[in-house]
């Protein structure tokens, strides 16, 4: 994790975490963060779903973005991998 007064990085924050210990980290980060960009990096989707801009890469270029309805309701790539994960996550 990479922390500045403006913003905070956070690559794979929750790779290691079941879904209850990921939401409750999320939640957290969610409160330690207010006033700030937060960067996450993930392939859990759960943890980009409450985005306000998700950017969606492949092979270093940007395939998809938008919020996570947006991205559900083009039925691309990113909802492909959201509902290959969904069944982890309540949907």
């Amino acid at each position: 994790a990479f922390v500045s007064k403006d913003f905070v990085i956070l690559d794979e924050p929750s790779s290691a975490l079941d879904p209850i210990a990921e939401y409750n980290l999320n939640k957290a980060m969610e409160d330690a963060a207010q006033n700030k960009t937060v960067f996450y990096i993930s392939h859990r989707l759960s943890t980009t779903r409450d985005a306000d801009r998700i950017v969606m890469l492949e092979k270093g270029r940007i395939i998809e973005e938008g919020t996570h309805e947006e991205l559900l309701s083009k039925n691309g790539q990113y909802a492909a991998m959201w509902h290959a994960q969904a069944g982890k996550y309540g949907g």
